[in-house]
């Protein structure tokens, strides 16, 4: 199966440089024409899909609804999607989680693979709920293609286990709006080609 990961479209929170997380925010006006000419341009130059998925929170809930629209399909909802969880963290700028928890950002704690921030998920757990999901997802759809609404280290994720490792993973970034597209097999054992390294920064 073709799989085409959108990461949602920007809301006031990616405006201002804020963790998001677990946060229900919505799209801000930007973020609404921003998904609006995207869905537009899926609907015009892409092959048709199958299936149209979507993270449950609320930003790409307001995303999937548009695309729903143009393309004719029903949205599904896919909580081993959802976005990570960044505990402490969540709502605050960079600027301010360092000033708030100076010990935590010290420790660079939201790039640990065991560790997070007090409350939030970490890295192991993000990438397991995620790659659980994948098979799930290779398992119903064998030969379709599938449009997957999500979330910035969503298609970090998908994109370290599926075609690309690890080696990049901190530095790599999916925009707002951006595209992303693997294949997922269950031929050779599963559609996950890549684990993360055991010698990470933890």
């Amino acid at each position: 199966m073709e799989l085409v990961v959108i990461r949602h479209a920007e809301t006031q929170a990616n405006a201002e440089g804020r963790y998001q997380g677990s946060l229900d925010i919505g799209l801000n006006d930007d973020g609404v024409r921003q998904i609006s000419r995207l869905a537009e341009e899926v609907a015009v130059t892409m092959p048709p899909f199958d299936r149209l998925l979507a993270s449950p929170l609320l930003r790409t809930r307001e995303c999937a609804a548009i695309l729903s629209r143009q393309l004719g399909l029903p949205v599904e909802f896919a909580p081993a999607f959802r976005e990570r969880d960044v505990g402490l963290f969540e709502g605050l700028t960079e600027a301010e989680a360092r000033a708030r928890y100076p010990e935590l950002w010290a420790r660079n704690i939201t790039q640990r693979w065991a560790q997070a921030p007090p409350g939030g998920e970490t890295l192991d757990e993000v990438i397991a709920r995620i790659s659980q999901g994948l098979t799930a997802l290779a398992s119903t759809t064998e030969g379709e293609r599938v449009l997957l609404v999500a979330h910035g280290v969503v298609a970090k994720v998908i994109r370290a286990v599926t075609i690309a490792g690890f080696d990049d993973f901190f530095a790599w970034q999916l925009p707002n709006g951006g595209m992303l597209s693997v294949r997922l097999s269950l031929a050779d054992g599963g559609p996950l080609r890549f684990s993360r390294p055991l010698d990470g920064c933890d």
